[in-house]
């Protein structure tokens, strides 16, 4: 399969990949945000039934560059997107 390019500026919209790849794109972005020195970033997961939502808290939960995570606020995608702060 081609990679697939993403911009890296400071928002995953995770609409177009498969719930299995997102732990490994979750951590590759992170690694290239913090190379970019972008330190907040906004994850698109989706109103939807929450799944793909609990399963990006689970993950952000146990990622050790994460600071805090938190619904976004409404203007921002509301609870159908995480704001996470790295370090």
């Amino acid at each position: 399969m081609k990679p697939v390019e993403i911009p890296i500026d400071g928002v995953l919209d995770l609409h177009l990949f498969r719930p299995r790849e997102v732990p490994d794109l979750i951590d590759d972005y992170f690694q290239e945000c913090i190379r970019c020195n972008l330190l907040e970033v906004r994850v698109i997961h989706g109103k939807g039934s929450g799944t793909l939502k609990k399963m990006v808290q689970r993950l952000l939960e146990k990622h050790p560059r994460v600071v805090s995570f938190q619904d976004a606020p409404p203007q921002a995608g509301g609870w159908g997107a995480t704001l996470v702060k790295l370090k």
